[in-house]
């Protein structure tokens, strides 16, 4: 073995190689270059060489799209998954389901075609809106409506159907948040069919905006009140907000059967009870009327009904008396039930009605023919169901089979009462004999909700509810579709008659003769009946029904009116709805993600349409502010913008409350403002108004577009103005019915009038620019009385135009405003307790601690109750109610309203109050908290700088009359 053909290592290394002479070199060069060539010559062929190294990237694993495709389609390679990984790549269809439905017509006791074709006769309609306070069973009194007309629901069983709550929300929240319709052909006690047209309305408070909305649609509304409870906070408000808006008034008597299972009263007290809350409604009335002779209610006159919703029971002592005369031949329904109410009673040896008690034990004649054989038919159901019930039921003629006598306590007792008393006949008498037809109260509707003048032709249709005339129809309210996308519109048609697939106009809010742009062309959809959980479709609608329509909703945010494209008179629209209570609630909302803005701007946009009250404004700051009546109000709103509408994260920002900005003296000095042209000088003061003229104005009790005279003797007689200034009004801000006031008090020897009612317009539009948001925080001015003082205009029109005066009348008003012991107000709450007497305590000391102060606590006649009133600071409710179950382990239930501004306690633009973070302030330096705070979040600097608002002149002149004290000059 050769030791030179391996290495030290044993490894095989071969022979040595033998070492190329130098003159070969040449030959071993051109060998390369020969090479060279070969290696090129091959690396033109297609084929890849087998020992040729071939990179990752150029390796050719799949056919290229080209290849698969051919040259004809253009493929697109994209590099990253765009999708994140948790989407599908091929989504399922997600079906939105926010509310009950029916998937069929449902069988009623009447025919579809019957119920359409009632709808051309008017005087056979009544349009009802079923209001009262939270709990006081109104949709369980539809519920029985419900199960009268359709057999499908005559169901057994314990818990209550809730027809009309068709919304999950509803459902779980166990109270109604939205208005909602339903068509029924009910039958009085004669059997006369009426087409009634029934608004369901929530009981909350907080919701009563749409009660306002339901209520525009009708013509009279039935009041429920719990018998057990009485009047409450918002039977109170809604009986003066009926009175307001002019509707017909019945009243119903409701949970009667509380009176005996529940408080277990004698039937002697039941009486007394029930009396009570009669006279305390007639109390009310009498309050809110402005006649004379104010209406009243009694169930002698027939608008006062008794109910018990929960075991199908409703009568009125007409309806009562007609089943005596089923029983007895001969009774005179009209005269026996007359003698049913009050002191009177029946001798059973004279046969007699007198009005003296024959003797001792003597009952009243509603509890002896009313009463006791209401009680008796409870007791024995309730109390002895197995031996006697069958012997009772067999005199009444009532007929049960084994299985119904075996079902549970409640059903059974609604059964029994149902085949005893029969059906709601006595609700529709009421409602027939004391609530107008849409014909009768047309005029009067007309008169109260119509802009325009009463000499037109439209006027007259619409006062006559005629079906040949011109179409109108008034919209109040709008529900979203299934998916949430858009809205159907529900509207009463005022007159005419309007088809489904014809072109209308529809006119918005904002649409006056002179800004015409609040107004669209759109073609109607179809049409329906709306019944809460399905819709009739129709193909026409005649005057004085209720329609939902399709197809009409972009255009539309609260309410419209909707008319002919042939009408060529000039065109006015329904006044926009006045509610009871005002929207003081703010939050401020933003998405999660910022690129989803647009989902959240949309969703903002349907939400602000679905809830009659709702306001949505964009801060300067940039901030989306979404303003509501109470906590649980802007809950709805919120759930509905997240789940329904925009289906998106949204952020939400603690609850704040809208606060104004007041003077509580006159301004110390004459203020003046130059306009930047040096050729115009305004001079001006402020000083607060006088107690109940702001609440006058908003009301409307006086209003700006009066004649002088007039005007000028409300002023004058009821506030004591003298009459040059009450003649002198200018104008109201920052609107017609805004609480401040602009006079004009200059002296005609002192200032050209005509110079100054040339520029009359921009100082009004500068003092209502200026009113709308105040120098403080702003916030809108309230409760101000400004006065022009002197005034210096330019001759020459050029130099007197709105870019010269606006700004300089908005300057002088900031300037007066200042000079006048400016002070914030914020918004206080009405609240209403109910709570047991040991827990009387306990609300008191929760109500302390957030400055509340009670103002009454007494017993609930009859119950173990006691109610207590308090007023509370909004911004001091938030939580409230569960800090007050929490402390009352439960037992105390309260509902809280808007009800009055008042001065928050301190000056806001005292420097030497410091704020420190996260500590409670004491009382005095709140003002000061509230307007920095208030600051800061829209932005704005810390503090009021007066220099923004003084001229330099006038600067000067503050300097020398020393009243820069306070004030800071930066």
């Amino acid at each position: 073995m050769d030791s030179d053909l391996y290495d030290e290592f044993g490894n095989y290394v071969g022979p040595e190689l033998d070492s190329d002479d130098d003159d070969d070199e040449p030959d071993n060069l051109q060998d390369d270059d020969e090479q060279q060539e070969y290696d090129d010559e091959h690396m033109d062929d297609s084929e890849p060489q087998p020992m040729a190294i071939v990179l990752h990237e150029d390796k050719n694993y799949y056919p290229s799209a080209l290849q698969v495709y051919g040259p004809d389609v253009e493929t697109i390679i994209q590099e990253e998954d765009a999708q994140a990984l948790d989407v599908p790549l091929v989504e399922p269809v997600k079906k939105k389901k926010f509310q009950l439905k029916e998937q069929d017509l449902p069988d009623t006791t009447y025919s579809m075609e019957f119920l359409a074709d009632m709808m051309d006769n008017t005087s056979l309609i009544r349009n009802v809106a079923l209001v009262g306070h939270l709990h006081h069973g109104k949709t369980t009194f539809v519920d029985c409506l419900i199960r009268q007309t359709h057999p499908d629901y005559q169901d057994n069983e314990e818990k209550n159907l809730r027809y009309t709550d068709m919304l999950f929300t509803e459902q779980e929240r166990g109270c109604s948040i939205k208005s909602v319709p339903v068509t029924l052909l009910l039958p009085d006690i004669k059997c006369k069919n009426y087409l009634m047209n029934i608004f369901d309305t929530p009981g909350h408070v907080n919701f009563s905006d749409e009660v306002t909305a339901a209520m525009r649609l009708c013509d009279g509304i039935v009041l429920f009140i719990d018998a057990a409870e009485g009047v409450m906070l918002n039977t109170e408000r809604l009986l003066k907000h009926a009175a307001q808006e002019r509707q017909q008034i019945t009243v119903c008597i409701n949970k009667i059967d509380r009176l005996m299972l529940e408080l277990k009263l004698p039937p002697q007290d039941a009486y007394y009870k029930l009396r009570h809350i009669v006279e305390e409604v007639n109390g009310l009335l009498t309050l809110y009327s402005d006649d004379a002779n104010p209406y009243i209610v009694s169930p002698v006159l027939g608008n006062v009904c008794f109910a018990s919703s929960q075991y199908g029971v409703c009568f009125t002592l007409k309806s009562f008396v007609n089943i005596y005369s089923q029983y007895y031949e001969g009774v005179n329904i009209e005269e026996f039930s007359k003698r049913l109410w009050g002191d009177i009673y029946f001798n059973n040896k004279t046969r007699k009605f007198t009005k003296k008690a024959p003797h001792n034990s003597a009952q009243r004649s509603f509890v002896e023919f009313i009463l006791e054989p209401l009680y008796k038919i409870f007791a024995q159901v309730v109390g002895d169901v197995d031996s006697s019930l069958p012997e009772v039921l067999d005199e009444l003629g009532i007929k049960l089979n084994k299985q119904e006598l075996k079902l549970n306590i409640r059903p059974l007792l609604r059964l029994v009462c149902n085949r005893f008393l029969g059906d709601f006949s006595g609700f529709v008498n009421m409602c027939v004999e004391h609530i107008k037809s849409p014909l009768e109260n047309a005029k009067n509707k007309i008169d109260h909700i119509y802009t325009g003048p009463n000499t037109s032709k439209i006027y007259d249709d619409m006062a006559n509810c005629d079906q040949e005339g011109l179409l109108m129809v008034h919209s109040s309210k709008m529900y979203p579709t299934e998916d949430c996308t858009f809205f159907q519109v529900l509207g009463r048609v005022m007159s005419g008659t309007l088809h489904a697939g014809t072109d209308v106009r529809v006119l918005g809010e904002n649409y006056t003769l002179q800004d015409e742009e609040d107004s669209r062309i759109l073609t109607v959809g179809r049409l329906w009946i709306y019944e809460s959980r399905y819709k009739v479709e129709l193909n026409r609608v005649p005057a004085g029904n209720w329609v939902l329509i399709e197809g009409i909703d972009q255009s539309i945010v609260k309410t419209a009116t909707i008319t002919d494209l042939v009408i060529h008179d000039d065109l006015y629209i329904f006044r926009p709805l006045k509610f009871n209570t005002q929207s003081i609630i703010k939050i401020a909302v933003e998405p999660v993600n910022p690129s989803e803005l647009p989902k959240m701007l949309d969703g903002l946009r349907k939400v602000n349409k679905s809830y009659p009250l709702l306001t949505t404004r964009v801060e300067e700051s940039g901030e989306h502010v979404v303003l509501g009546t109470g906590e649980l109000y802007l809950d709805c709103v919120m759930h509905d913008l997240r789940k329904m509408y925009s289906e998106i994260d949204i952020k939400v920002a603690d609850p704040v409350v809208a606060f104004c900005e007041t003077v509580v003296e006159t301004s110390s000095l004459k203020c003046f403002a130059e306009t930047p042209n040096k050729k115009n000088k305004i001079t001006m003061i402020a000083e607060p108004l006088e107690k109940g003229l702001a609440e006058d104005i908003e009301n409307e009790s006086v209003q700006i577009n009066w004649n002088k005279k007039k005007l000028g003797e409300f002023f004058q007689t009821k506030y004591d103005w003298d009459l040059l200034a009450a003649r002198s009004i200018w104008a109201f801000g920052p609107d017609v019915t805004g609480p401040n006031i602009l006079v004009d008090d200059t002296l005609p020897s002192e200032v050209d009038k005509g110079l100054l009612n040339s520029v009359k317009d921009s100082i009004v539009q500068g003092f209502q620019w200026g009113t709308r948001e105040g120098p403080l925080c702003e916030e809108p001015i309230r409760n101000t009385k400004f006065k022009i003082l002197d005034a210096v205009i330019a001759n020459e029109p050029l130099h007197r135009g709105g870019g010269q005066v606006i700004p300089t009348s908005r300057r002088v008003v900031y300037s007066a405003f200042l000079m006048a012991t400016p002070r914030l107000m914020e918004p206080y709450l009405f609240v209403e307790v109910q709570a047991p007497a040991d827990c009387v305590s306990s609300v008191y000391t929760v109500l302390a601690k957030r400055r509340g102060h009670v103002t009454q606590d007494a017993p609930v006649p009859g119950s173990p109750l006691y109610t207590i009133k308090a007023f509370i600071p909004a911004i001091d409710s938030f939580g409230f109610e569960t800090d007050l179950r929490t402390h009352t382990q439960g037992q105390a239930f309260c509902l809280s309203v808007f009800h009055h501004w008042q001065i928050v306690p301190g000056d806001p633009l005292d420097k030497s109050i410091i704020i420190r973070p996260l500590e409670p302030q004491p009382a005095t330096h709140l003002a000061r908290e509230f307007m920095i705070k208030t600051r800061r979040r829209k932005g704005l600097s810390q503090d009021v700088s007066i220099n923004k608002f003084f001229d330099d002149p006038m600067l000067l002149e503050l300097a020398r009359q020393d009243v820069m004290l306070n004030y800071p000059l930066l």
